[in-house]
């Protein structure tokens, strides 16, 4: 049985340090929001819905000695490509300046009632869009995902890996290949461990093996998470992922991204408007701890990079799976047009 990412208990914050997966199984404590920007940063924690719900408890943590609107704005500033972080943020303050005048017991209440109901909805949600996504699978059949999106990057259950959870409780079987991720090895290390645990048939490749995998084993659909999907349908998830919708598009694999409505940003028009991490090159320059690079030469480290369009087959979310035209589509999605339960 997989381990609980994220627990609430007795005020303090519980996170599963995704770090010394799959070979420990420890909890980083957070008792302040300081604690909780930290644990993001340097991916204690990590996965787009899983740094929501946790910056959410960061913010009743500050309550206690901290001042709120400061550490509202450590905790945004620590990956600023995942949208759902700001999202649960924006939910928090909202809620926050609505009552902050109250005494101090009943605002901490209110806020960590919040706090717990964004954990549990996530929950849900991932369900849900396990159930959408479970339709596009056929009942034998085989699938690509990179990174991980699954139970250690949300609450529980996963979006990417929850549609291969939902087809298998439907009794449906997939066999599953998981690109390692480079640098950080989330597909190897987190993703394939997820799946051994569940019972799943998985086999971990390299991410420059996907296309040859494609030409060579009958592949159904590839389902990846997203961090933050523009109003076009342009979709930003782990680095790796647009070439594997390239490839996917040259073997004519669907492509689906997995991801809840509070991934899409009203503020981002296309995937050109969505901010990109680069990270310390240091991850790339080491493997397993061993330098491989010499320093002096360089070295870029993007976390994220965004796929087009035009690559997506469908976006799987929890009111259904929203395809081509994506501008058009997405917006009657949000109005609750006729695609709310397109499958």
């Amino acid at each position: 049985m997989l381990p609980a990412t994220i627990e609430w208990e007795d005020g303090k914050l519980r996170l599963l340090d995704q770090r010394l997966l799959p070979r420990r199984t420890e909890y980083a404590v957070c008792e302040s929001a300081e604690d909780t920007a930290r644990a993001i940063e340097n991916m204690t924690v990590r996965g787009a819905p899983a740094i929501g719900v946790a910056a959410a408890y960061g913010l009743v943590l500050a309550l206690k000695n901290e001042d709120f609107a400061e550490a509202a704005e450590r905790l945004a500033a620590t990956r600023p490509t995942a949208v759902n972080l700001f999202w649960a943020i924006k939910r928090m303050r909202e809620l926050w300046l609505e009552n902050r005048n109250k005494d101090n017991g009943e605002l901490y209440l209110i806020m960590e009632n919040e706090a717990l109901t964004i954990h549990n909805e996530d929950i849900e949600i991932n369900k849900s869009i396990g159930r959408f996504g479970a339709s596009i699978l056929p009942d034998r059949g085989a699938a690509i995902t990179h990174c991980n999106a699954g139970a250690l990057a949300t609450a529980g259950y996963g979006t990417a890996l929850g549609v291969f959870r939902a087809a298998a409780e439907a009794g449906k079987r997939i066999r599953i290949y998981a690109d390692e991720t480079r640098p950080r090895l989330q597909g190897g290390l987190l993703t394939a461990y997820e799946l051994q645990q569940d019972g799943f048939d998985v086999t971990v490749i390299t991410d420059s093996m996907a296309a040859f995998l494609m030409s060579r084993v009958k592949i159904d659909a590839v389902v990846t998470g997203a961090d933050r999907v523009a109003m076009n349908g342009d979709a930003a998830n782990k680095i790796g992922t647009y070439g594997l919708a390239i490839a996917a598009k040259r073997h004519g694999v669907s492509f689906y991204i997995a991801a809840p409505l509070s991934t899409f940003d009203a503020e981002c028009a296309c995937g050109a408007d969505i901010p990109i991490e680069e990270r310390c090159g240091d991850e790339v320059r080491a493997i397993g701890g061993v330098c491989v690079i010499p320093e002096e030469i360089k070295v870029w480290n993007p976390a994220f990079d965004v796929t087009p369009n035009e690559l997506i087959t469908g976006i799987i979310t929890e009111r259904g799976i929203i395809r081509a035209p994506y501008a058009e589509n997405i917006e009657k999605f949000f109005r609750g047009g006729n695609n709310r339960n397109e499958k």
